[in-house]
């Protein structure tokens, strides 16, 4: 197994790790803000759901376009702004999973030589398709490590699952 194929195996584990994380819980549950962290569990699987859109977008654009912009958002601002406090949950990791499947079948027909090609982002400068993949699966396992520590706060903690950060 190539390198790059392990990385895209790793990827596309997100959904079910997602949907692992998040089982059972309800909607109080989800509203909750216990610590660590200060968004509830709405809030942080809406903004998983978003930033693997926006990762998506980043990887599209790094593959098809020249040394294309990758623009920097303010996460906050969006959970904050666009009311993700009110998302259902159900949808966030619905729109997490399309997002995964349809960004895993784009990365496994690309060539190795796309990985090695990059984007220009604003605040982190250039980053490689490769890159942004292996930023996308610790992404996940960073964000759940809060949402396992929720649970464990609500009292419905389960045997945390990570994908295992790629260093």
């Amino acid at each position: 197994m190539s390198a790059i194929s392990f990385l895209i195996d790793r990827y596309a584990l997100g959904p079910a790790i997602l949907e692992y994380a998040v089982y059972g819980l309800s909607d109080q549950l989800v509203l909750a803000r216990p610590g660590p962290g200060a968004w509830s569990i709405a809030e942080l699987v809406a903004h998983l759901a978003d930033s693997d859109v926006v990762a998506s977008d980043r990887m599209k654009r790094v593959i098809a376009e020249p040394e294309p912009t990758l623009l920097a958002y303010d996460e906050s601002a969006w959970n904050d702004r666009l009311d993700m406090q009110q998302a259902p949950i159900e949808q966030a990791v619905a729109l997490f999973a399309a997002n995964r499947r349809w960004t895993e079948r784009i990365l496994r027909h690309a060539t190795e030589a796309d990985f090695a090609r990059y984007g220009m982002h604003t605040e982190k400068g250039k980053v490689t398709l490769a890159d942004l993949v292996v930023t996308y699966v610790n992404h996940l396992d960073y964000h759940l490590k809060f949402l396992y520590g929720k649970r464990a706060n609500l009292g419905v903690a389960i045997q945390p699952r990570y994908s295992y950060p790629i260093v």
